[in-house]
């Protein structure tokens, strides 16, 4: 009844008691959320529709892994840190595709940063969906980076470059070499000293990967590479050009510091560090040559072997 105020729960007062705290959720919210996204970023805006569409048309029009081509095949780089770490280091890219409504922390912005002062990359928005779909399924965390299909040089504009230079041709072949750090190791090493390109086999293979990029700091840009069929006959046309086949191998016949050859236009090749040289491609070889190790290590990473190699060559030919 009205005025009963032995009724349970009845509030009896206006005045209010102690509340519960908020956690600090509100002072949270009245700090400021940075500027303003662009009308692209921004859903419901026309551009924004806009960009939307646009990426999903570019990534309907990626092409088709192609073997045995002139090109490679585009690639996806992804994830936060892998994506900055392309940009920072210079690795060639078309495209950057960015999550609708991303968290915008540091790494977001610095690569978004690094891809406007190219000038020449493409910004896409797209649904979270949508780059699932072009990654399948990785965890992109937002950002994906398309980087384009390389484009290999033919075995013979290798040689060709070193004669239109009057030089000697200095030639790095791999077999089975497969990590892409590997190989833009021995391209940077190849550049470093004076080499005019390196070739690689199809198949069992490492690439011009966006990994091999990164370790080449830049002189993937300037040094060519070669993919080929069939290493041995790419050998053997290079030997009735004129050029000298040396394979690098523990159990070599010669040393590096004493094979005379290595001064004149040369083709090094090496092998994997755990099984070396295959049969087919050391049988194809002028010469078997070792690299001398007094403190007594079975065998050398391959980018070290290389280095040491194209330094020799390079020391002899100076």
């Amino acid at each position: 009844m009205a005025g009963n105020s032995q009724r349970r729960n009845r509030r009896t007062s206006n005045k209010k008691g102690m509340q519960v705290g908020s956690g600090g959720q509100r002072r949270r919210g009245l700090e400021g959320k940075g500027p303003t996204p662009p009308a692209s970023a921004r859903k419901g805006h026309k551009k924004n529709r806009v960009a939307s569409a646009q990426a999903k048309q570019a990534a309907a029009r990626r092409p088709a892994p192609r073997r045995g081509g002139v090109k490679g095949t585009s690639e996806m780089v992804v994830g936060r840190n892998p994506v900055y770490e392309a940009l920072r280091d210079g690795v060639p890219a078309t495209t950057l595709y960015v999550q609708q409504y991303i968290d915008n922390d540091e790494r977001v912005r610095d690569a978004l940063k690094l891809a406007g002062e190219r000038g020449n990359i493409n910004l896409m928005e797209a649904p979270r969906p949508e780059l699932d779909r072009m990654t399948n399924g990785l965890n992109h965390q937002g950002l994906v980076l398309q980087v384009p299909p390389y484009e290999y040089a033919h075995p013979e504009d290798l040689t060709a470059a070193a004669y239109d230079n009057n030089e000697d041709p200095l030639i790095v072949a791999l077999d089975g070499v497969t990590d892409p750090r590997n190989l833009g190791a021995i391209v940077r090493s190849v550049s470093a000293f004076g080499g005019h390109g390196v070739v690689v086999p199809e198949r069992r293979a490492a690439g011009m990967t966006a990994g091999a990029w990164k370790s080449s700091a830049g002189t993937a840009a300037r040094t060519p590479v070669s993919r080929v069929t069939n290493l041995t006959r790419a050998l053997e046309g290079y030997q009735k050009a004129g050029l000298t086949v040396v394979g690098l191998a523990a159990d070599g016949e010669h040393t590096v510091e004493d094979l005379q050859e290595l001064a004149g236009p040369v083709v090094i090749v090496i092998g994997s560090e755990g099984k070396g040289l295959g049969r087919l491609v050391g049988e194809t070889c002028d010469y078997r040559v070792r690299i001398s190790m007094p403190g007594g290590a079975e065998s050398l990473n391959a980018g070290v072997a290389a280095g040491i190699v194209m330094y020799e060559v390079a020391r002899r030919r100076a």
